[in-house]
């Protein structure tokens, strides 16, 4: 299985007026994640984009659990992995960790999409290709374009 990980630092203005990181923040966070995890795999947005034709990997479930609050100068370590493919959707995991203990966890489910024929703002899913789903594996004999 393929992980990234990515540092993160936290920002004076990523925090509530409590001074922790305001909860929204993590998604942002693990969105930057997802594309750094996909870049790692050899697959940037702009070259699947254009490889498969695809609009996108949209997110369309998406939970967290907030164990440790972090804040300003914190920086947080996110590991980031598909823990689960299905035919045109996938659950991407991201364990964020302030030191060695477990900040957070958030988990995406985004869907493989391209544009209805006509239409700019309307999609469908397609299932995923094999080469895409084995550059995760850790298996993957395909050389990343």
């Amino acid at each position: 299985m393929l992980i990234h990980r990515k540092k993160i630092q936290i920002e004076w203005g990523d925090c509530d007026p409590g001074g922790i990181v305001y909860f929204p923040r993590y998604f942002e966070y693990c969105d930057i994640c997802t594309n750094a995890l996909f870049v790692h795999a050899g697959l940037p947005k702009p070259k699947m984009l254009k490889i498969y034709k695809i609009a996108g990997i949209p997110i369309v479930e998406a939970r967290g659990n907030f164990m440790l609050p972090s804040e300003y100068p914190d920086v947080l370590v996110v590991a980031s992995s598909i823990s689960e493919w299905g035919r045109s959707s996938f659950t991407v995991r991201h364990r964020l960790y302030k030191g060695k203990n477990l900040a957070a966890e958030i988990i995406e489910k985004r869907v493989w999409v391209s544009r209805l024929p006509g239409h700019r703002s309307r999609f469908q899913s397609e299932p995923i290709p094999k080469e895409v789903k084995a550059r995760f594996s850790g298996k993957s004999n395909i050389r990343h374009r």
